[in-house]
């Protein structure tokens, strides 16, 4: 019986909540924040609309971005079973290919729900699915180099959201302001990202991830992450202030401020500070995002 039992196999079927922890709920708030600063830059009524808002928020978070989270755990299934065996798939949990299936049949969910949106929605939901896989997968993998990889993500968590947050309600391609204010805050998500690749600097050096901290050293890439940050909002204030949104511009200019207070500290000692950063001084920087849809949302952008 004892020889029988240690050659018992592990079960066929993924764990519920192994499936659940494998598409992170905690990475979706991000796209959905940017999807709500798009739905409100949109000018339309949210409560009128409240049955696409919805859709859209989870278009963005429990599909998208969840597809991109099993995309990325399945082709980092090899380092994971060295650095994090726990994880839902080397620890067994989600067994055999099956998180390969799992962010596959979420990529069909994700873009059928995008269909039912309109074609501009479905176009915008392929680009984000080709950017998600492109992120993980062979043979782009962008997330090998920190200039490529961060990218991706920042327009994929900020960018494209947004974009898709008006274009659910408007049921059209949103206008210019709306488009460029998205682009600007993608930019400057790039630099959020590299925030979470001082605490894995070693490792990445010894995989061979290229990532700004490993490029760049530690103060060349604080230095960068601060500047990619904070040069697009500069941008964000002056447009508003020539767009006829003084008030919202001042806003963004008091959020900045702080925000460049916080970075000195940061900047004083990049890898013990980052997460503190990402704690305290990311909130400004979606709040000014906020701030901004407000400011299109009164200039009927």
């Amino acid at each position: 019986m004892a020889n029988l039992a240690s050659t018992r196999v592990g079960p066929s079927l993924p764990q519920p909540s192994a499936v659940l922890q494998l598409l992170k709920p905690v990475t979706w708030f991000p796209p959905m924040w940017a999807f709500a600063c798009g739905a409100v830059s949109s000018g339309l009524s949210l409560t009128d609309h409240w049955g696409l808002v919805l859709a859209g928020m989870a278009l963005s978070g429990p599909l998208v971005c969840a597809t991109s989270q099993a995309v990325n755990d399945w082709y980092d299934r090899h380092v994971d079973a060295i650095n994090e065996p726990n994880r839902p798939i080397p620890s067994g949990r989600i067994p055999g290919r099956w998180g390969l299936y799992i962010a596959i049949i979420w990529t069909a969910v994700s873009l059928a729900v995008a269909l039912a949106l309109g074609p501009v929605v479905f176009w915008a939901a392929c680009f984000g699915m080709a950017m998600a896989w492109g992120y993980s997968a062979p043979p782009f993998r962008f997330k090998g180099n920190g200039w490529w990889g961060n990218a991706a993500v920042g327009l994929c968590y900020e960018g494209l959201p947004w974009f898709t947050g008006a274009a659910v309600l408007l049921a059209a391609v949103p206008g210019w302001p709306i488009v460029i204010l998205a682009l600007l805050y993608s930019i400057g998500a790039h630099g959020i990202m590299t925030l979470n690749d001082f605490k894995a600097i070693e490792g990445d050096t010894r995989m061979g991830v290229r990532s700004l901290p490993v490029q760049l050293g530690v103060a060349g890439a604080a230095r960068t992450a601060c500047a990619v940050m904070a040069l697009p909002q500069v941008v964000v204030i002056l447009l508003l202030f020539n767009w006829g949104a003084p008030i919202h511009a001042a806003a963004v200019l008091a959020l900045l401020v702080v925000e460049l207070v916080m970075m000195r500290r940061f900047l004083a000692d990049p890898v013990q500070r980052a997460l503190w950063y990402s704690g305290f001084g990311v909130p400004l920087f979606v709040s000014g995002m906020m701030v901004s849809a407000f400011a299109l949302r009164g200039l009927g952008a």
